[in-house]
Formats: structure tokens, C-alpha cells, sequence
């Protein structure tokens, strides 16, 4: 007979964003997220903002003013999405015409290859702190 309360417990892994990137993603105004590693995962990941915020004023200028609170919160999950794909960008010009979904600026492209980290589907969720990692992390929730 299965245990109830193990029927409670799911696991799942997070990645972490600076924020506002995070709280872009969550309310679904950023569908890429990029970095410098691919991956092959796919499915619902949990969406954590980094206990450090992205300094550079241009990111700042994406957040409408009613995101501003939840671009705010630091070190813990705030939602999650469906990661679908690993996008290869192999030149400036690829990084460039996707630019209305990842919102990064071209001149942030540096080669020879960015991954794009494309989710659909994201949802805010209740913030919970939660030290954050580089990669994909297990998370452990319950309830």
C-alpha cells in the first residue's frame, strides 16, 4: 500500500535567474532564457530568482510598473514553466531575430554558441526562499 504522505512529496529541479529576468519569465513577457551551456531537459521546471538582482539598468527598463514587487523578490521560487526546447544560437545575427522572446540585448551575444532555454506555460507561484545553483537544481516540494 502506498504511503500518503510520500504521494505528497514531488520532485522537480529549479534554475535560477537573476532577477527581473525571473519575474519576467514567470508572467510570461521573456519565453527564453540564455546561457552558455545546453541542455537536453525538458518539462515543468521551478523558476527561482538568484539572491542577486542584474545591476544594468536595461534589463530594469523591461519591468512594467506592476511587476515591479514581483521583480523584488530574491533567494527563493517564484514559478515555474514547461522548458520545451534548446535553441542554439550560433551567430549574432540568430540571437538578434530572437530578441522578442529571450529580450536580451544583441550586443550581449558572445560566440561561438549562446543556448536558449525556451519554456512556455510559466505560472507564478507563492514565494518560498530557497538557496539557489548555477545549473539545474533538485527541489524537493511537498504538499
Amino acid at each position: 500500500m502506498p504511503n500518503p504522505a510520500s504521494a505528497r512529496v514531488k520532485k522537480l529541479y529549479a534554475i535560477s535567474l537573476k532577477q527581473p529576468w525571473a519575474a519576467l519569465l514567470v508572467h510570461g513577457l521573456k519565453t527564453v532564457e540564455v546561457r552558455r551551456w545546453a541542455t537536453a531537459r525538458v518539462g515543468r521546471v521551478l523558476i527561482h530568482a538568484s539572491r542577486t538582482a542584474d545591476k544594468r539598468p536595461e534589463a530594469w527598463k523591461l519591468v512594467p510598473p506592476e511587476l515591479n514587487a514581483s521583480a523584488r523578490l530574491l533567494g527563493g521560487i517564484v514559478g515555474s514553466a514547461e522548458l520545451i526546447e534548446c535553441v542554439a544560437y550560433k551567430t549574432v545575427e540568430s540571437f538578434r531575430d530572437d530578441q522578442p522572446r529571450h529580450l536580451n540585448d544583441p550586443t550581449w551575444f558572445v560566440g561561438p554558441v549562446l543556448y536558449g532555454f525556451a519554456f512556455a506555460n510559466a505560472a507564478t507561484l507563492p514565494f518560498r526562499p530557497l538557496s539557489g545553483w548555477v545549473r539545474f537544481f533538485p527541489v524537493t516540494l511537498e504538499g
